[in-house]
């Protein structure tokens, strides 16, 4: 399975189809929309509720990046605790995005809902499991901050949690109910299946070449064709490939790996999270693990399943296996691919004012699916209306950060080398 090592779950149990074609002919639109994830489709459906005319671009195909390669948590707030945004934020945007974010996924699980989304949606929660002793202090003190809110978050000792997960090697978790898990592909192409629905003129494989704002009219163009419009929006996150300093945004990126396994025989799953949360842990290399709707029991971890560690991250993946359930030393993995994630410095989403009439979002630093859909619901909305203060942080003028690449370099060596302390240990 190694040498097979991009075999993407999502695209092979994907129920909702995407069947546009490439742009062949020049448009004109109220808003073009670059990116066919979980924000630019999300902004797809929210404009094309409102009346707009709307144009969405996508170099590949619709969920080709990220949003299609997720791990499939629905997660409320962010990865930082209210304490540490508010500290960044000030009291006024950082009680807004504590808020707004902690009603997410509630705003995912209703889209899902109302458009019948087929994507094994599960609101049944999540576990943040705490990897050692001071992970389980740490979440002794996200559950303080979490009071203040009055997020409606339980920490479990050491045994509820070993019933939950249906494994020994925890010390402790933080249950959210607000949160879930879904099969992120099909929810991504269900969302412009929707905006399509309204409307929505959605183009695949038409990679945006340049973007020109020329006597107020913003002109997209691809190889072949371009879109005007009088609004833009640019929902690349990780995956920005447009040339341009006065359009593009400057931040780090870490690959997130996964690999699953052949559907579970219901005599290893009865034990195995019973109640079906997602989880992930508290470790600084994190990892992930939940079971799909057939029964899969697919782990994740920071790290690239394709690059130069990928040898020693498939071995910390079997081990990690075998250490959560020792029953299923048998097991082994049929799917393994990876994606993309943007981070930004502080660990913040950013909406970049893309001189008048654009904006661009990103760095939801892995917690792409209520982020997203959040600010693309968001910023569709504001642009189509003009008001602004739809938006869930105020929007900035530029971002750029230094020595990204080394960063991003930085990022992968540490996770092959914990991963193969780890192997050695596990």
């Amino acid at each position: 399975m190694l040498a097979n090592s991009e075999n993407n779950l999502w695209e092979t149990t994907c129920n909702e189809k995407s069947n546009y074609g490439a742009l062949k002919n020049n448009e004109t639109s109220d808003l073009t929309i670059v990116g066919g994830g979980f924000t630019g489709c999300s902004a797809a459906l929210e404009a094309t509720s409102l009346g707009a005319k709307v144009t969405l671009l996508e170099a590949n195909d619709i969920g080709f990046g990220g949003s299609g390669r997720n791990v499939g948590l629905v997660n409320a707030g962010l990865w930082l605790p209210p304490k540490k945004i508010l500290e960044i934020l000030g009291k006024r945007q950082g009680q807004s995005i504590i808020s707004e974010l902690g009603k997410a996924p509630e705003l995912v699980f209703s889209i899902i809902e109302k458009n019948n989304i087929d994507c094994e949606a599960q609101k049944h929660g999540t576990l943040h499991c705490a990897h050692s002793g001071k992970g389980m202090d740490y979440l002794a003190k996200r559950k303080d901050q979490a009071d203040i809110y009055n997020e409606p978050i339980s920490l479990l000792d050491k045994n509820e949690t070993d019933q939950r997960t249906g494994s020994t090697s925890f010390y402790g978790a933080l249950f959210d109910p607000r949160a879930g898990t879904i099969q992120p592909l099909a929810y991504c192409k269900g969302l412009a299946r929707a905006a399509a629905s309204l409307g929505a003129r959605i183009y695949t494989n038409s990679k945006v070449k340049k973007i020109e704002k020329i006597n107020g009219t913003w002109h997209v163009r691809t190889e072949t064709n371009t879109i005007k419009s009088k609004l833009l929006l640019l929902a690349l996150n990780a995956y920005q490939d447009i040339e341009d300093k006065k359009i593009s945004q400057q931040f780090s990126t870490v690959y997130y790996s996964q690999f699953s396994t052949k559907p579970l025989s219901s005599n290893k799953l009865s034990s195995i999270l019973p109640q079906k949360e997602g989880c992930w842990d508290t470790a600084t290399i994190m990892s992930s693990f939940r079971i799909d709707k057939s029964g899969r029991l697919i782990i994740g971890t920071m790290g690239a399943a394709q690059g130069f560690g990928k040898k020693i991250h498939y071995s910390w993946a079997k081990k990690k296996l075998q250490s959560l359930f020792p029953f299923l030393l048998d097991v082994e993995f049929d799917h393994i691919w990876q994606g993309k994630i943007a981070m930004t410095k502080d660990h913040i989403p950013k909406i970049v004012n893309l001189r008048e009439n654009g904006l661009s979002s990103f760095g939801y630093s892995g917690r792409g699916i209520a982020p997203g859909t959040l600010f693309g619901t968001s910023m569709g909305k504001a642009l189509i209306t003009g008001n602004y203060s739809f938006l869930p942080i105020d929007p900035i003028q530029n971002y750029r950060e230094s020595l990204t690449r080394e960063k991003t370099f930085a990022f992968e060596l540490g996770a092959t080398i914990n991963h193969a302390i780890q192997s050695i240990r596990l």
